[in-house]
């Protein structure tokens, strides 16, 4: 399975957010990872209405996270973040034009590995990828100048 583009994004603002644990730019995070800013601020946005991080407006303002890093399992946020779950034309009902469908087991297969991909990946969070024992590796490259 491939995750999205937003996906990739989503989890990369969110690792820059448990390492800064303060209020950021958007411009922070473009420029730590070489992201074009309108992506991130799309990301962003979702991020803020899904909870994740906390966008203040205005002077003074910028982005933050809004839970504890071991508060974020990292399969829920890809299934929030994730536009492809109808991984087949049958899994959507108002699309599907599969003859098939009905006494396919294709369907059912790749339902039951979908669901373990994102099991599995519940069984992580954003605190044992960002905090863990790669933290100062992703501090030096995220934040260059601070490790001076």
């Amino acid at each position: 399975m491939k995750l999205s583009l937003f996906s990739d994004y989503a989890l990369r603002v969110l690792i820059y957010a448990s390492l800064r644990k303060e209020l950021f730019q958007l411009q922070d995070v473009s420029e730590a990872y070489g992201i074009s800013r309108n992506h991130l601020a799309q990301v962003v946005h979702r991020l803020g209405q899904l909870g994740y991080l906390e966008n203040r407006r205005g002077r003074g303002g910028g982005c933050r996270l809004a839970l504890q890093p071991n508060e974020v399992r990292l399969g829920h946020l890809f299934r929030q973040t994730e536009d492809q779950l109808k991984v087949m034309e049958c899994f959507d009902p108002l699309t599907n034009t599969c003859n098939l469908n009905g006494c396919c087991l294709v369907k059912g297969a790749l339902a039951e590995a979908m669901s373990a991909f994102y099991t599995s990946l519940d069984r992580y969070t954003l605190a044992d990828i960002a905090l863990g024992s790669e933290r100062l590796a992703l501090t030096r490259i995220l934040f260059p100048s601070a490790s001076g």
